[in-house]
């Protein structure tokens, strides 16, 4: 049987750059290696896209400085609450949950969703119920809080005292996309929300078509940036509708629906894609967007343009 060309490519967040971001470059850059060469290792070893996805993704939740997982923003109360989602190419099964706390790997919550029938879409207090019958590893609110995360929520706080939302900032998503030995492609994504936002906000990376879609007929795509924008583009959608409509490239589609559909917008998009043989596309229209990307001829880790 022919083996198709295996890839898998790792976003960890667009947005702007900041003094803690070039603080810990070292950090960041060895995190989004381990990540991506963690799923690369599913995928070498006959694994699917959708191992192979969770796993890169699972890696970036649990590093304390990538806003997911571990590293989560804390909204206007001071609480965690992430948002993720995950979708195959083949069937185009998919499982999203919104609004989870405590689950130490959100992205496995919602890769049980999608093999299972509890449902394709769940938030709020329901989904650690379901997390504790999925027998997935719980850990105290205080695993999540993070020094430097708990330091941002404390200094919006003192600027804005008796304010239940601020301005929308410091956003943070990590998502993966990746094909399989089979040509099967698969994308995920995770994130620990907005730093003070507004509780009961539901992140777009939560979204089928928005944070990630995956079609076998066009690509796997994971987006990160300003939620709110991406929402309205139904950005992952958007990218495989392209690809789709125009036969495009998928680095091609990922510059149209980011460089020239909304060449006007004022908000932070990203997007990494990968199709079914192995093509990868990456746009991003902010100061740095962390990734990284890896098939059998390179390895590449980067941050800023």
């Amino acid at each position: 049987m022919f083996m198709k060309k295996i890839a898998i490519a790792i976003h960890g967040g667009a947005g702007g750059d900041s003094a803690f971001i070039r603080d810990h470059l070292a950090e960041y850059e060895q995190g989004l290696k381990d990540a991506v060469e963690s799923g690369y290792k599913v995928l070498e070893s006959g694994g699917t896209a959708v191992e192979a996805v969770e796993t890169a993704v699972r890696s970036l939740e649990n590093n304390k400085y990538f806003n997911a997982g571990r590293g989560s923003a804390l909204n206007a109360e001071g609480k965690v609450e992430m948002c993720t989602s995950i979708m195959e190419g083949n069937q185009m099964k998919a499982g999203a949950a919104a609004l989870v706390r405590n689950v130490k790997n959100p992205i496995s919550f919602a890769k049980n969703l999608m093999e299972g029938s509890e449902g394709m879409y769940v938030g709020g207090p329901v989904t650690l119920q379901m997390a504790k019958e999925m027998d997935l590893e719980l850990e105290p609110n205080s695993y999540f809080v993070t020094e430097h995360q708990f330091d941002a929520f404390r200094e919006e706080r003192e600027k804005h005292p008796g304010k239940e939302k601020f301005a929308l900032h410091m956003h943070g998503t990590v998502g993966a996309v990746a094909v399989d030995k089979k040509g099967n492609v698969a994308a995920g994504t995770s994130t620990g929300g907005t730093n003070f936002c507004l509780p009961g906000r539901i992140g777009d990376s939560s979204m089928i078509g928005v944070g990630s879609y995956a079609d076998n007929r066009t690509a796997a795509i994971s987006c990160t940036g300003d939620g709110e924008y991406l929402i309205r583009e139904v950005m992952a959608g958007s990218i495989s509708s392209t690809i789709e409509h125009t036969g495009c490239s998928t680095q091609e589609a990922c510059n149209h629906v980011i460089h020239v559909k909304n060449e006007n917008t004022e908000g932070d998009l990203g997007a990494i894609a990968v199709d079914t043989d192995g093509n990868i596309g990456i746009a991003f229209n902010s100061e740095r967007m962390h990734r990284a990307w890896k098939t059998s001829e390179e390895l590449e880790v980067k941050i800023y343009r």
